[in-house]
């Protein structure tokens, strides 16, 4: 049913699932902190992050894609892997750097590149433990008409740790591991009671 919809409307279609899911990474993330100890769910965050999703991701996502279609067209290894390696010289860092100030633009923050600054390349660096082997499937094996909502659907996983490490985080993968361990640490206290 995705399929059909998607092409015949990719653009539309895949723009939405793209700010959806990102909007579900945020409000993962607002849970599993909540459930750490944390706040409750901020839903206007959530808001922020579907609206940075909707009007920049997963319209460069989609256009970005094609572009590296166009550019480096088929599913041959060396295609493959220069589209991978154009991604993560090119589209990573965009995304990045457009998630930390759009969100910071979306919050009235006076300094709208300072997460830029103090984030960007420890997320970029934990970016590339996952990044890769998920644009590789994805060039590989995915059509090019499902690719947006695949990375999409990839995106749902780090919009969590993008959005931990945008309110809490410093952009490593140590920091978002430590949510996952305050949460262990409260479920063993529950169930020591």
């Amino acid at each position: 049913m995705l399929g059909r919809w998607a092409r015949r409307w990719p653009w539309p279609c895949n723009v939405l699932l793209y700010g959806g899911l990102f909007a579900a990474g945020d409000a993962a993330q607002q849970r599993l902190g909540a459930a750490a100890g944390g706040p409750a769910g901020d839903w206007r965050q959530t808001r922020h992050v579907a609206l940075v999703a909707l009007l920049f991701h997963g319209n460069f996502s989609y256009a970005w894609l094609r572009l590296l279609e166009r550019l480096l067209p088929g599913r041959a290894p060396l295609a493959v892997g220069a589209k991978v390696l154009g991604d993560q010289l090119v589209g990573a860092p965009v995304a990045i750097l457009a998630f930390y100030s759009g969100m910071s633009v979306l919050q009235g923050k006076e300094d709208i590149f300072l997460d830029c600054r103090q984030k960007f390349w420890n997320t970029y660096k934990t970016g590339l433990m996952y990044w890769p082997f998920v644009q590789l499937s994805n060039f590989s094996l995915v059509p090019v008409h499902l690719r947006t909502a695949y990375t999409g659907l990839c995106g749902f996983v780090w919009m969590t740790f993008l959005c931990f490490s945008q309110q809490r985080g410093d952009g490593t993968l140590k920091s978002a591991l430590m949510l996952f361990r305050q949460e262990a640490s409260v479920d063993e206290k529950s169930l020591e009671k």
